[in-house]
């Protein structure tokens, strides 16, 4: 459990959700799934923007080390800023040895998550980031994540992808991570109507946002459905059919809201399990066609 908690906290275990979703992605393409550069690229870019934000926080905020949810950092701050220090080493690196079309493809992609955390004006009163435009948040984190997560396994593939493929693929990934992050932002509810931020559950509260968030995954099932029965993919129709159910018990059990890991450790876990049960299905499909 320790270890667990030490991923978690680490952004070590959300960096990962991101490399299996980048996985997913390549057996959605049909490819075979392989450990190829812009993996670590992922993982580091992820890596480094999550403590980035968390870094941007405390350096900003002083009295937010003392909150609950930076109670990790507090307790571990050479450890946090050794792997601040880690995840930059390594984003680095990656993106000295990546291909320039994809620097350039994902640019305007690194650019807004920089400004999802980082102040892009300054006052006397307060500093002003992205994610504090009225409802933009949910929709950004989800289009990013897509993004990232979608578009480098098809660069390498040589762009040689339908379009509406494509924008399905990138709907479909869309939905998903706009429905677990729904539940973050019911969970920030106090603290977001005390800085006067615009959100959903904000709007309209805790039950018709769990609902949205249902709805969102319904039709993420129903549109994987249809769109890999087209391609012949059935096995990845089982996956993500284990993969919406098992999510909506997820967004909509209290039992799982209660433990003390459900938003970093359960919901952020949806993203890894999705990418378990593709490469699942995937092998087995691939062990019966031999």
């Amino acid at each position: 459990m320790k270890l667990l908690y030490l991923l978690i906290n680490s952004n070590i275990y959300i960096s990962l959700a991101a490399v299996l979703l980048t996985i997913t992605t390549q057996i959605q393409l049909k490819l075979q799934p392989h450990l190829h550069p812009y993996l670590f690229l992922i993982f580091f870019a992820t890596l480094f923007e999550y403590n980035l934000h968390r870094l941007i926080t405390i350096l900003t905020s002083k009295e937010s080390l003392n909150t609950p949810k930076h109670q990790w950092v507090k307790n571990n701050l050479k450890l946090f800023y050794f792997i601040v220090f880690l995840s930059v080493t390594g984003f680095l690196f990656t993106v000295i040895l990546a291909r320039k079309i994809v620097l350039f493809t994902l640019a305007p992609i690194a650019i807004l998550t920089l400004f999802y955390s980082t102040p892009i004006s300054i006052d006397t009163k307060k500093l002003f980031r992205f994610r504090e435009i009225p409802y933009l948040k949910i929709f950004l984190i989800a289009m990013v994540w897509s993004a990232s997560t979608i578009l480098l396994p098809v660069l390498h593939n040589g762009g040689n992808l339908n379009i509406g493929h494509l924008t399905v693929m990138l709907i479909e990934r869309f939905l998903f991570i706009f429905a677990i992050t729904i539940p973050f932002d019911i969970r920030d509810m106090s603290e977001d109507n005390k800085h006067d931020l615009k959100t959903i559950p904000l709007l309209l509260g805790k039950n018709k946002s769990i609902s949205i968030a249902t709805l969102a995954m319904i039709l993420f099932w129903l549109i994987t459905t249809v769109h890999y029965f087209i391609t012949s993919q059935l096995y990845l129709i089982l996956a993500f059919t284990a993969s919406a159910a098992i999510t909506i018990a997820i967004i909509r059990l209290e039992k799982f809201q209660k433990s003390s890991i459900y938003h970093y450790g359960i919901l952020d876990g949806t993203m890894t399990l999705q990418g378990i049960l593709v490469l699942i299905s995937y092998a087995i499909d691939a062990s019966i066609n031999q």
